[in-house]
């Protein structure tokens, strides 16, 4: 591969990278508000984003079923529209608060829960083919830490169906995509953001991107982990983009391990399987949640099911070969209704292992799945420069790789598509106005692509011993092993002592294609970067909380400290490679929803 004089300029006004559900709603929100020249950047093919993979709903208080008697995972019933209401915004919100373990925003969280009941009809008027009731009003299921049944869907097939309608939306307003283009590097200066550098992935032609505004909406990050739920693509680009550039990182401890993997696969059978009534059972074919949230069983949250999955594996109840795994029983359902509304779910379990949900025990596993933290942003997705609230001018970000706090130290399930929908086209209303303004381009300091360039070009001439490949395996198992489910002091800085030792061997790893048209070779190295700096940050944050909130679990601290640990933690890079830890306050509403014990 050729890096010397490829450099090209393309201008737009609002360059998006990422194009799932939170890039979508912003380029079609900001495109109807005015934005005139709006484009948007993604590595993979738009429609193979990873919000297609969301299965099982996205949250509204709609207020369309209840349950059909006094058993609370018994049959639903639609509710008659003269009835009262048995569900609210305020309801919802009190719900995720209490799922956050009070370190979500409540400011953020209000915003959420009010604008969703509107989203979700605007879904519904832009096309989108949900699951419907007798009478035609949309669908509901039961999810995890939710007081009623709120997650609308269509059948498990519901970020899918949403990205394709959002795809179409864009593409109806003239949105540019840049299909199977990745970016490098961020540019930011005096604190003020003026472009990217991007590759086109089929030439390898590197390219200088100027922008009035750039927004990032790239995703998580969960293949720092041996065992995922996430698509390969997942690799978290957008974080390591960002904080490389000196723009912080916020709650990145704090990482959430879905309770129904596929076992050895991590492929996510969805929390739709135990919205519809599916068990937990251990090798004894034992009901175990009963002993862990009584109340709510296999529908308490996430982190809460997943450490009592684990428990029951490290004291012997496992399945499996190695007794790593747990049984998920969804044949007591019937073939006519897992057929109607779990048919992906069914698929991957008879694809990935021979195994059939109508008549056979799914063995799963805890899976990391989500990550709570990211880029801080405020409610109109504009980028936090510090833990003072100062904004990055032109700089914007919205879903899983950002954190305006709505989930806390623990999202709620059917909250993800949620938050991406909302704030997204938060982010794309705020950038419209932002452009309409007066906003210029920002001039380019010295030359970004050439800076770029030399970067790549270490990375072809690099002839070390061992590859790319071989270092990231080893900060998978890393990661899943010493900062997984549960943590501890001692194990996380053996953590945080091989990612420094593996961030050092990286320096002279190889990349095996010199070649230029579709090096995924060197992406892959590009993206061991990014796995490499911002694990290095969970593991540091990890380290000093030391206390047990939501999805990060201290076995040496394990309760709750909200005198000394009611904070959000915000890193930076430094000069040395190493993060510099700083404290942001909580928004809480003390008079409405003030700290509790959270039990289920």
């Amino acid at each position: 591969m050729d890096t010397k004089n490829s450099s090209q300029m393309i201008t737009h006004d609002l360059i998006i990278i990422g194009a799932g559900l939170a890039g979508s709603w912003a380029a079609l929100a900001a495109a109807r508000d005015g934005a005139k020249n709006v484009a948007v950047l993604s590595k993979l093919h738009p429609l193979r984003s990873h919000s297609g993979a969301a299965q099982g709903g996205i949250a509204a208080a709609l207020n369309n079923v209840r349950p059909a008697d006094k058993d609370p995972r018994g049959p639903l019933e639609p509710i008659p529209e003269t009835d009262e209401p048995i569900d609210s915004w305020e309801l919802h919100m009190y719900d995720t608060v209490k799922g956050s373990d009070w370190l979500g925003d409540h400011d953020a969280i209000e915003i959420m829960v009010r604008d969703a009941i509107d989203i979700m009809y605007e879904f519904e008027h832009l096309g989108c083919v949900f699951s419907r009731l007798p009478d035609g009003r949309i669908a509901q299921r039961r999810f995890g830490g939710h007081s009623t049944p709120r997650a609308n869907y269509a059948a498990d097939w519901t970020g899918h169906v949403l990205l394709h309608t959002m795809h179409e939306q864009c593409l109806r307003y003239g949105v540019n995509f840049y299909s199977e283009w990745y970016a490098l590097d961020l540019i930011v200066e005096d604190n003020v953001c003026r472009g990217i550098v991007a590759l086109e992935i089929l030439t390898g032609r590197i390219v200088t991107m100027r922008a009035k505004a750039v927004m990032f909406a790239t995703g998580g990050y969960g293949r720092a982990f041996k065992i995922t739920s996430n698509c390969t693509a997942n690799t978290g680009d957008g974080l390591g983009m960002a904080y490389r550039a000196g723009v912080p990182l916020m709650d990145m401890e704090f990482v959430q391990f879905h309770p129904t993997g596929l076992y050895r696969h991590g492929i996510l059978m969805s929390e739709a399987c135990r919205g519809e009534g599916g068990y937990l059972l251990n090798n004894k074919g034992e009901r175990f949640m009963s002993n862990y949230a009584p109340d709510k069983m296999e529908l308490a949250p996430r982190d809460l099911v997943s450490r009592s999955e684990q428990k029951e594996i490290q004291e012997g109840r496992g399945v499996g070969p190695d007794g790593e795994g747990i049984h998920l029983d969804l044949r007591h359902l019937g073939e006519e209704k897992i057929k109607k509304v779990l048919p992906q779910v069914r698929e991957i379990a008879i694809d990935f292992l021979g195994l059939d949900p109508i008549t056979d025990l799914i063995p799963i596993q805890p899976t990391a799945h989500y990550g709570m933290g990211g880029i801080p942003t405020d409610v109109d997705g504009r980028v936090l420069a510090n833990a003072d609230g100062d904004i990055i001018t032109g700089l914007y970000a919205a879903g899983e790789c950002s954190c305006v706090s709505t989930h806390g130290a623990n999202r709620l399930g059917s909250n993800s598509l949620l938050e991406a929908s909302v704030f997204g086209r938060r982010a794309g209303k705020a950038i419209a106005q932002f452009l309409q303004n007066g906003a210029e381009l920002a001039p380019l300091p010295g030359d970004p692509a050439g800076r770029t360039q030399q970067h790549l070009q270490r990375w072809l001439d690099n002839e070390g011993p061992e590859l790319v490949e071989e270092i990231v395996v080893e900060l998978q198992a890393t990661m899943t092993n010493k900062c997984g489910v549960f943590r501890d002091g001692k194990r996380l800085l053996e953590a945080q002592q091989k990612i420094s030792e593996l961030q050092q061997r990286l320096k002279t790893a190889r990349v095996m294609d010199k070649s230029s048209r579709f090096n995924t070779d060197l992406l892959a190295a590009l993206e061991a970067e990014h796995l490499l700096n911002f694990s290095a940050v969970i593991v540091a944050c990890a380290i000093n909380r030391t206390e047990s909130r939501g999805a990060h679990s201290r076995l040496d601290f394990p309760q709750r400290d909200d005198e000394q640990w009611l904070k959000h933690t915000v890193a930076h890079l430094t000069e040395s490679g190493e993060p510099v830890l700083s404290y942001k306050t909580v928004n809480i509403d003390w008079e409405r929803y003030p700290p509790e014990q959270r039990k289920y």
